[in-house]
This record gives C-alpha cells, structure tokens and sequence, in this order.
C-alpha cells in the first residue's frame, strides 16, 4: 500500500476514536481528489494490523448497502434467528444489524464513498435521526468518507474530519514517492505547489513522470509544461468518464461528479456558477459580485437570491469552494470587516475553466456579462464610500481581466473602471493592490504612443501609489519624467501638468527635500489660483503642501498660517467631515506643535484623530499619522509615559498595515525611541533607533534627512547611556 503524507493528525485522530468511540463516529471529508479513500485505507491498515476487525463497505445503493452491512453483522456473530425475524419484517433489518454490533467489539467499519446521504436511509427521514444504517451506537468505530462535509447532514454525533489541500513537503515527498527518479525534493515540492497541493493530482503528476514513454520525465518539465498544457497533462477528457466510479480517479472528472450530485438535487446552477468563477482570479472573490442577472446572462433562465444561496451552500457542502482564511487587514486600513467572500482552490479553478471552454465555444455572452457585472460593481464602491473599501479591496485582483477580454471597443471604459477602483483603494490605504491595478493600465497602454495623456495619467497615478506604498525613489523618478513629458505635450499650465508638479513636490518635500518642494510649490500655488481660482480643491491642496514643506523647513509660523486659512476654506468649500479637511486639521496641529504651541495642538490632534478614526477608521494610514502627531505633542508636553504608549500602538499598527520597512514605520520607531530617550529608558531607545538607523540607510540611503535625524539622535542616546551607566557606578556601594 502506497505511503499516506501529511495527513498524521487524522490519523492520530482516527486510532484515538478507535480506542474510545465514545459514542461517535467519523466522517473524512472534502473536495473529490482530497484522498479520503486513501486515509482511510491507511488507518484501516492500521487497524487491522494492531488485531482489529476491518469490514470495508463502498457505497453504491441502498440495496448493496443493506447486503454489505448484513454480512458485517453476520461476521461479527449476528445469529441467523435474528436475522430471519428481520428478513420476516418483524424488526427492523439496521436495528437488528446495529443491535449485534453494539455486542460485538474490537472492529472497524469504514463506509466509503458515502456523497449521497440522503439516499442512505431510512426514506424520507434525516440521516442524523440515526434510525437508518449510519448510527454511532456500536461497540467499535463507524468511518464514513464523502464529499459531503455539512455538520448538518451527518448529526451531533460525527466527529468531521475535513480533509485540506497538503503542505508543501508532504506533497513534494509524494511526488518522489511515485516518480523517484523524477528530480530533487526541491524541485517536487515545486510542482506540488503548483499542483495546489492536491493528492490526486500530485498521483497523476507522479505517474505519468514514472512512465517510461512519457514525453516530461522530470518535475521541473512538467512543473513548466502545466502553464501551456494542463489541458492535456491534466485536463483531458476521458472516454470511461461517464463511470461515476472512475471519474473520481481522473483530474478532469473528479468535481463533475459533485456537480452531478448538485444536480440531480436540484441544483442545476452549480455548474454555471463553477465555471463563471473559473474566469475570475486565483484569489478570494466577493459574493456580492456574482448576482442574480449574471447568472441570467450566462445562461438565460431566470435566476432568483434563493436559488443562488442554494447553489453557494450545495458548493460548499461539496468542498468545491472554501472560505478564505483571516488575513488581517491584507492591505486594508479601514478597520472595517469584510463582507462575504469565496475561494476556490487553483487547480479546481484551472480545470473548471479547461472545461468551460469545451462546453462553451464562443464565450462572448459569458465575457460580456462577466464585464458589465464588473464595471458595475466598481461604479458601486466608488459611490458608497468608507463602507464598500473593503469590497474594492476584494475586487481588485479580478478587475484586471476586464482587459483581457476581446472587447476592443470596450477597452477605454474598461480601463476606465480599473483606475477608478484603484483610486478608491489609495482612499482607503490599500497602496499595494492600488499600484498593481495602475501596472496593469500602464502595461496595457503600452501599445499607445509613451506621450500620450492617458499614459501619461497611468504612470503619474502608479508614482503615487509607489509613493504610499514606501518606494519615494522610483516614485519620483517617474514623477519626474511625468512632469517633463506633460510640459512638452500639453503645456505649462495645462491642470495635469500642474497635477504633475504638485505630486512631485509632495514626493520631494516627504523624503526631506524641502527646498525644492517649497519652490515647485509657490509656482503650483500661483498658477492654480490663476487656472483654477482661489478655492479650488486643487488650489488648497498646494496651499496645504506648501505648507508642509515650509513646515519642514522650519518656518513654522507660516506653515500655521496657510494651514489655518487652508482649513478654514476646506470646512467651507468640502465640508467638516470631509478627509482632506481633517488632514487640514492635522497638518495645522502638527505645525503648532513644532512651533511649540503644544496645548492646542494637542486638543487639535485629539480631534483629528477622532474624526479619522470615526470617517476613515481606525487602522486608516491618516488615523495612524495623527495618533503619531498626537504621541509627538503629548511627548513635547513632558507626557512621555503617555507619548509612549501611543508610539508602541501606532507601530504595531503600522507594521501591520503597511509593513515593517515602510518609511512611516521607520518614523514610529524613531518617535518611539526618542520619547523613551525622555523617559530616561536609554537602553531600548539605543536598541530601536540602531535598529531604525540600519533600516533607513537601507531604505531611504545614508545621506537623505531622517537617516541623518537617527544617527544624531542615536549618538545623543548612546551619549546618555553611557553617563547614566557612569552615574549607577559612582553610586554603587563598595565592597571593600
């Protein structure tokens, strides 16, 4: 018998069940091509190995099914009096059955294949009433495999053992199991992740490598070959398909018989459902996407909520889909928790979509609805607000196929809706899925000439999600050429060229380069008001980052001027509540606090972050700056307990939400440190600014301002370390 790997804990388990059943039974279940069939051979083996009695039944019919258990019954001593008194229909033949088995001890009844429960028995009556042949009763141990995996079906009693996709090693040493001479451990453990991990994918992988007229006879060919032929290495039809039995041992098959499971339930949308899926990314997608009238589209019968419920669940039930497992915030800063979502696993994705295909030639109607339903679903989120982020976060990864599809005339609309959502996701704080949607419109409108504007547009947007996302450099490399290309092509005073001129100062002014950003910034400044008056959005917006950089400059008392007369126009022109006025609030707060007016700043910065808290949520990048400013003011003020305790929160929350090298990051670190520093805790301010002072030199180079800001401030700390060290030595008592 063939090695099980990956599965010891199932196993373990199973024998302490076996041992003490307690009343219980267990049921091995997942997706077709888990390898419930194989586990339970193994532990079988097992048993019967350590003196157990091992009875294996595999479901067929309801008929067979009675035959089988009564010679497990017979096996285990049923006297043949008792078994004619139920053959007479005096007594019920499971009772009778059951009865004997509950006398009888020391064996093991594995079920298998079990995917249609309700067929089992008793008619009409739930199979978790255990009044049919499936009962927890008896004095060894009931193992069931199905595809059914709903607590509901199989009762209070069934201990579920649901079977997962293997971890790479396992699944890498089963490839070598089958196809030793197939390559290194290394090189299977590749391929087995490209398999998804899936056991009998990685047995048809393994046996076709181990065959001596295969074209591909090592895993890293085949591993290649999978990305041009898995329709024929593992997606090929098979004439015995239609075998139920023998579909279950074929890649292309194995779901197919859950589907017709589905089916014959009716449930005649799941296969529709599969294989729309399909089309869409290897990642988790949103249920609220697919609708009603998308799967009307598709398959033009009339589709109702319930029935599409039904089919969700009947997938589920049957392993075909999975939830995702929790990601934190994965990107996402609005603290808001998501909405319902799916995941199919990679391989059950790639098949499905091999098999639409086959079935549906001419995908166009299919195409098209799939790219209505996604603009739709983009025009959605960009209207709700704060509430839809994390959606749009969940839609990012499947928006890219809108340009994919061959919709030429559809293609300026499509891109259209892929810069939409991505600027929904800079709102939110979600930089990373931001600039892969931007990559994808920048990549896709390199066949139009590098000048054009739209290009132009792309790349200016993609600098600035590299810029949120930690990569200033390379932004305002592109920033740069951006603002070049637009002053040649649409002029000096054109609104994006002004747009150009801005985004590259607020790069420069947030990697120290004050000086310049100042100068980029009056010239912006003065050519808005005149372009676009004096209280356009735009205008404010180089008002507030000329203020910032003069900020940083240190002309503090100007920067509290301009963002007081900005913050006033914002609550007038946008309203109170809207996010840049309250950047506005920030920004003035935290001048005021450099310019040593500590007490209304920090009132300023508590309201800020209130407000940030309560519109944009609390793991919001602009929720975090102002807590920073907040522990900066309240450590200004002598709070320094207090201004640590915010610095600790607000870098722990940035590690998570934009990552540990993150330049923002580096300055909760560096802030933390010195408000330790005032605390007189020169030990750890030591240890974080070193640490910080590595990572900014790496980060951001030895020479830009905030490296230069951590090494003053690390030999200023390292200074008093070591008088405080001197001081303890003075003091300690002597021994002599």
């Amino acid at each position: 018998m063939e090695r099980v790997r990956g599965r010891e804990a199932e196993l373990a388990e199973l024998a302490g069940m076996l041992r003490r059943p307690q009343g219980r039974f267990a049921v091995l279940c997942g997706a077709g091509g888990m390898g419930k069939t194989t586990v339970a051979a193994q532990f079988a083996a097992q048993a019967n190995a350590a003196g157990r009695r091992v009875f294996w039944v595999r479901w067929r019919d309801s008929a067979e099914l009675a035959h089988q258990m009564v010679q497990v019954a017979l096996a285990c001593g049923l006297p043949e009096a008792e078994l004619e008194s139920a053959r007479a229909g005096r007594v019920s033949l499971p009772d009778v059955v059951w009865r004997q088995l509950g006398r009888a001890r020391r064996w093991l009844l594995v079920l298998d294949n079990a995917d249609e429960p309700q067929e089992i028995g008793p008619a009409g009556e739930p199979l978790a009433d255990y009044r049919g042949w499936i009962r927890p009763h008896g004095r060894g141990l009931l193992v069931m495999t199905s595809r059914d995996s709903s607590p509901q079906t199989w009762g209070p009693l069934a201990r579920l053992l649901p079977l997962s996709p293997l971890p790479a090693q396992p699944a890498g040493q089963i490839l070598v199991d089958v196809a030793p001479a197939a390559g290194t451990a290394e090189q299977a453990r590749d391929l087995a992740v490209r398999l998804g991990g899936l056991p009998l994918a990685l047995h048809a992988a393994g046996t076709y490598l181990a065959g001596p007229t295969s074209r591909y006879r090592c895993f890293t060919t085949y591993c290649q070959a999978l990305e041009h032929e898995l329709p024929l290495l593992l997606g090929a039809e098979h004439p015995d398909a239609s075998h139920p039995q023998f579909a279950r041992t074929v890649v292309r098959h194995t779901w197919e018989v859950s589907l017709d499971q589905l089916a014959r339930e009716g449930n005649a949308l799941a296969r529709p459902v599969l294989r729309l899926l399909a089309i869409l990314a290897e990642a988790p997608i949103p249920l609220s996407l697919i609708t009603p009238d998308l799967l009307s589209a598709v398959t033009g019968d009339d589709v109702t909520v319930t029935a599409l419920e039904a089919t969700f669940a009947g997938l589920h039930r049957y392993g075909l889909l999975d939830l995702p497992h929790s990601s934190g915030n994965a990107g996402l800063a609005s603290g808001i928790s998501g909405p319902a979502q799916v995941v199919l696993h990679p391989l059950i994705r790639e098949i499905n979509a091999v098999a639409l295909a086959a079935e549906v030639p001419h995908l166009a109607t299919w195409h098209r609805a799939l790219a209505e339903r996604l603009t739709a679903a983009v025009q959605e989120v960009d209207e709700q607000g704060r509430t839809a982020w994390p959606a749009a976060v969940l839609l990012a990864p499947h928006l890219p196929v809108l340009l994919d599809l061959p919709e030429p005339s559809s293609a300026t609309h499509h891109r259209t809706a892929l810069s939409t959502l991505a600027q929904v996701l800079e709102h939110a704080g979600s930089f990373s899925a931001a600039r892969l949607l931007h990559e994808r419109v920048l990549d896709f409108e390199s066949r139009t000439p590098p000048q054009h504007p739209d290009t132009l547009t792309s790349r200016n947007h993609l600098a600035n999600a590299l810029f949120g996302m930690g990569e200033p450099a390379e932004a305002i490399r592109l920033l740069r050429q951006t603002l070049e290309d637009r002053h040649c092509v649409l002029g000096p005073a054109h609104p994006d060229t002004l747009i150009s001129r801005h985004d590259l100062a607020c790069a420069l002014d947030g990697t120290g380069q004050h000086a310049e950003a100042v100068s980029l910034l009056r010239q912006t400044l003065a050519d808005r008001v005149r372009v676009l008056g004096v209280v356009h959005p735009h205008t404010l917006a180089s008002r507030d980052s000329l203020g910032l950089a003069l900020d940083g400059m240190g002309e503090h008392a100007e920067a509290v001027r301009l963002h007081r007369q900005t913050l006033d126009d914002r609550i007038r022109v946008l309203g109170p509540e809207h996010h840049l006025t309250l950047l506005s609030r920030h920004n003035l707060a935290s001048a005021l606090a450099r310019q040593g007016e500590h007490a209304e700043a920090e009132r300023l910065l508590q309201q800020a972050l209130d407000d940030h808290a309560r519109v944009l949520g609390v793991m919001h990048p602009h929720t975090l700056a102002s807590r920073d400013s907040l522990g900066l003011a309240l450590d200004g003020m002598g709070e320094h307990a207090e201004a640590v305790r915010l610095h600790r929160q607000t870098l722990d929350d940035r590690i998570r939400v934009l990552g540990p090298e993150h330049p923002d990051t580096l300055t909760s670190r560096h802030n933390l440190a010195g408000a330790l520093a005032r605390m007189g805790k020169q030990e750890e301010a030591v240890r974080l600014l070193r640490q910080t002072l590595a990572d900014r030199v790496r980060v951001l180079g030895p020479e830009h301002p905030h490296t230069v800001r951590t090494r003053d401030d690390l030999e200023t700390a390292s200074a008093a370390r070591r008088a405080a060290q001197r001081r303890q030595t003075w003091l300690r008592p002597s021994r002599s």
